[in-house]
């Protein structure tokens, strides 16, 4: 099962099948465009956590840069560059990219780069990361009886539950819940953002600082409790090197 998604852009099919296995060992998924035009229209409607762009394909690269930065929903996306022919070129979007791939390309060097960036793409990957959990909730309405029903799946900024009570969209609540494992309850002010028979989805408005960084470490190790035991073996022998 894949733990991130990156778009990777390149006119050259060697590239695209060195960079293509080396992303899948570490189970992140390569979406593959080979014209500009193409993967600025997947900016435009996917959300990607990494952005790898191929500096073959000369002024287009920029291009493809800018789209990532105005995107709404990829201007986060860890990028990547790989080096063309032309050195000055590669100089400047070395100083626009988090990362660069230096040709000649090779399984070592790919690993090389791409493992420093790990934690940044996993990183981006849990800001949006929904974590399937049946947790019980109370959902505290002003003047009106509180609602008891369980979570379908939660993240950083919210979460979706099972209820058939009819709340309204926009309508501001409160939220009580434990997280498993855990004795505190969180208390999250919340407003319901969309309705569908039986579940409902509520956004977090405010949390205590303190509730944020738990709620961010707890779903960063159900994020990582998911990587495959030999990937997260890759990184645990690199972290005690």
């Amino acid at each position: 099962m894949s733990i991130a998604l990156a778009l990777l852009v390149s006119p050259d099919p060697v590239t695209i099948q060195q960079l293509s296995c080396a992303l899948e060992e570490l189970s992140i998924s390569p979406e593959v465009c080979q014209e500009v035009p193409a993967s600025i229209r997947l900016l435009n409607c996917r959300k990607f956590d990494a952005v790898i762009i191929d500096l073959q394909l000369g002024a287009q690269s920029g291009v493809i840069l800018d789209e990532v930065r105005h995107s709404p929903s990829n201007q986060m996306a860890v990028t990547f560059s790989i080096s063309g022919s032309d050195a000055a070129a590669t100089a400047a979007f070395r100083k626009r990219s988090c990362f660069v791939f230096d040709r000649p390309l090779s399984t070592q060097s790919i690993r090389g780069t791409l493992k420093p960036a790990y934690g940044l793409i996993l990183r981006e990957r849990r800001r949006y990361f929904r974590y399937p959990v049946a947790i019980p909730v109370t959902i505290l309405r002003r003047n009106m009886p509180e609602v008891c029903c369980y979570t379908l799946n939660i993240s950083e900024g919210g979460m979706a539950v099972s209820t058939f009570v009819p709340l309204n969209a926009g309508e501001e609540v409160q939220l009580q819940f434990t997280l498993p494992d855990h004795k505190v309850p969180f208390l999250a002010e919340s407003t319901i953002c969309w309705l569908k028979t039986g579940h409902l989805g509520i956004r977090f408005v405010s949390l205590s600082g303190d509730q944020k960084s738990e709620l961010q470490d707890w779903l960063s190790q159900k994020l990582e409790e998911m990587l495959p035991e030999f990937v997260a073996r890759q990184f645990q022998k690199s972290g005690s090197a």
